[in-house]
């Protein structure tokens, strides 16, 4: 039934999305019109969005004793946690042996508690025997796909030796994990999720071939450790690829027992964290001092500090520019290593050409420019301080010029001459010491004539007294047939695609034990139409009773739920009738118990 029902949005989706083309090929086989100019829409930009959707993925099993015997894993993930914005970044994680051991599904990052949740979270996860890196990857996409926001750059984070170990009483193979594995590699290239790999190799047994290629495959990149020393440039590294943002080296000192002295320069007033990493085995004190010589209390509203027996983190929110004053006091003789990357919430948008037909000879103005929050960078001083290109790709040869832009007016412009009579791309970047920028992409055509000549009299379209032939009258007759399917067809449409919000909070309590796990949020808004609860408990064999409750979207933010034979539902402790359906407000509760095994899902809805 579940295939049927993606099988129908499909179809849906496919009409949906090409009969506007259709009918206006219909519109301008009725009459004289001249032909378009072959100039593609600009695409969306490509410039990074300054939010992360991120989620981490960690090989628990037993062999990590050895190729991980001092936790890097663990430290690294807080790390990275502590590394996210102070809001609006989401993150979840997946911690797997040869299947899902725990899950975090993507949480947003709103205060400090909530990143010491998610810490928590992995300070607590168990070991298994087995090893099957597909497991993980694969639940790491399906984690994306059900709760990333469209607006954020999404990521996958995944730590581990690149060994698997499978459980041969299982009769999983090796072929079958390959296969798991291309596939969701697959869809992370579709849908644009890299995948950067830390690999940990303490014991000399790291498998970096094998992680290499799963970066490489995705867009992301691939590291390895056997150190935490080595973690805040691996995570500063991660980020800066990501976020297009570039490490700024800081330098290194030996620590004297007094404190000395390390300038920051924040660059401009576009900054909007600056990220100030402190590793020592040793413990460390800190003290800050802004641009203009005030003493800044650590941590306070504008200054938060994380810490960990590793490392600790300053992140400085919204800083003012120029110059400030970081002083460490170590234990003497202590190597203190301290690395800087800023964030900033920038995007570079090119200005589409004129909409005409292009040929050989013929320039083009190109202008672009930067945004913050939607709105236009004025600071002409942020220009000047950059470098910019236009680079130029001709797509029937495959070379890329790059032409120098002016910075000196508050945008970068300059102009495109028409070498040949080809197909090009265009697209600007624009860099500076701590980040860059790449502008959206503008395909033009400069191959031929994109005009269309007019028909010649008496070609039959027309009848002796001026009136419609009966060709026209039939292409019109086409149109409102086609207006008419395309009407239903998007009913149908809307029905099926209709959107969820808020998330259900999960936690499933063993009857014979009285274990409960660890709540699980489940983000609704990846899915539509309708999902069952056994797709959001991952599918697991042993829950299967579970995929006879039903969710649809209800009105006014409500959720609908609807059981089918032999699945009960409670709420306040009674027994509902959940066949004839049952609406959820936010913070209402329902336990749904399995007759199956003797376990009971605990499901709280939440907007």
């Amino acid at each position: 039934m579940l295939r049927k029902d993606v099988r129908n949005r499909r179809v849906l989706s496919f009409y949906a999305r090409f009969l506007p083309a259709l009918l206006l090929a219909l519109c301008l086989a009725a009459g004289p019109f001249a032909a378009f100019p072959v100039l593609a829409a600009p695409s969306s930009s490509s410039g990074a969005s300054s939010q992360i959707d991120a989620v981490l993925v960690l090989d628990v099993s037993n062999s990590m004793k050895t190729s991980d015997k001092n936790n890097i894993a663990g430290e690294a993930m807080k790390m990275f946690i502590d590394m996210l914005s102070a809001k609006g970044d989401k993150v979840g994680v997946v911690a797997y042996t040869d299947e899902v051991q725990r899950e975090k599904a993507l949480l947003t990052i709103n205060s400090a508690s909530d990143k010491q949740d998610l810490k928590d979270f992995i300070g607590g996860l168990d070991k298994g025997a087995y090893t099957d890196i597909a497991v993980g990857v694969d639940e790491a996409v399906k984690v994306l796909q059900n709760g990333s926001d469209p607006s954020h750059e999404p990521m996958i984070v995944l730590l581990a030796d690149g060994n698997n170990d499978l459980n041969e009483a299982s009769g999983r193979t090796q072929s079958e994990s390959d296969k798991m594995l291309g596939a969701a590699v697959e869809t992370a290239k579709k849908k644009g999720y890299p995948i950067y790999t830390i690999g940990l190799n303490a014991d000399g047994k790291l498998n970096k071939e094998s992680l290499a290629k799963l970066s490489d495959q995705t867009g992301g990149k691939a590291f390895a450790t056997d150190t935490a020393d080595d973690l805040p440039e691996i995570l500063s590294e991660i980020f800066a690829d990501h976020l297009k943002l570039k490490v700024v080296p800081v330098q290194s000192i030996t620590a004297s027992g007094s404190y000395q002295e390390v300038t920051v320069n924040v660059p401009n007033a576009s900054v909007l964290e600056a990220n100030i990493s402190i590793i020592s085995s040793k413990p460390v004190t800190a003290k800050l001092t802004d641009p203009s010589g005030a003493s800044v209390v650590i941590p306070s509203n504008n200054v938060l500090l994380s810490k960990s027996s590793t490392y600790s983190l300053l992140k400085l929110l919204s800083p003012k520019e120029g110059d400030w004053k970081l002083q460490i006091k170590g234990v003497p003789k202590d190597k203190i290593d301290i690395n800087l990357i800023f964030n900033y919430d920038l995007e570079l948008k090119m200005e589409a050409p004129a909409s005409k037909t292009y040929k050989k000879g013929d320039k083009i103005s190109i202008s672009a420019r930067l945004f913050t929050g939607g709105t236009q960078v004025n600071e002409a001083e942020l220009y000047r301080n950059m470098k910019a290109v236009l680079l130029a790709t001709d797509l029937d040869t495959g070379k890329t010029a790059e032409l120098p832009l002016d910075n000196s007016s508050g945008e970068f412009k300059g102009s495109f001459e028409v070498k040949d009579s080809h197909n090009y791309e265009l697209k600007v970047r624009a860099e500076e010491s701590s980040f860059y920028r790449e502008s959206n992409t503008v395909q033009i055509n400069a191959g031929g004539s994109a005009t269309q000549a007019p028909a010649a009299a008496g070609n039959g379209n027309e009848t002796q007294d001026g009136g419609m032939s009966w060709t026209l009258i039939l292409v019109i007759a086409g149109i409102l047939l086609v207006l008419a399917a395309a009407f239903v067809i998007w009913m149908l449409w809307k029905k099926a695609s209709q959107g969820f919000v808020g998330q259900l909070v999960i936690e499933v309590i063993d009857g014979n034990t009285g274990e409960k796990t660890y709540p699980q949020y489940k983000k609704l808004t990846g899915f539509r139409g309708k999902f069952n609860l056994h797709q959001l408990l991952q599918l697991a064999p042993e829950l299967k009773e579970s995929e006879k409750l039903v969710f649809t979207p209800g009105s006014n933010d409500r959720l609908q739920l609807r059981g089918g034979d032999g699945i009960a539902v409670e709420k306040s402790g009674r027994a509902v009738d959940a066949s004839r359906g049952l609406e959820l407000k936010s913070g209402e509760r329902v336990s749904v118990p399995l007759r199956s095994v003797d376990k009971t899902i605990m499901l709280e809805y939440l907007v």
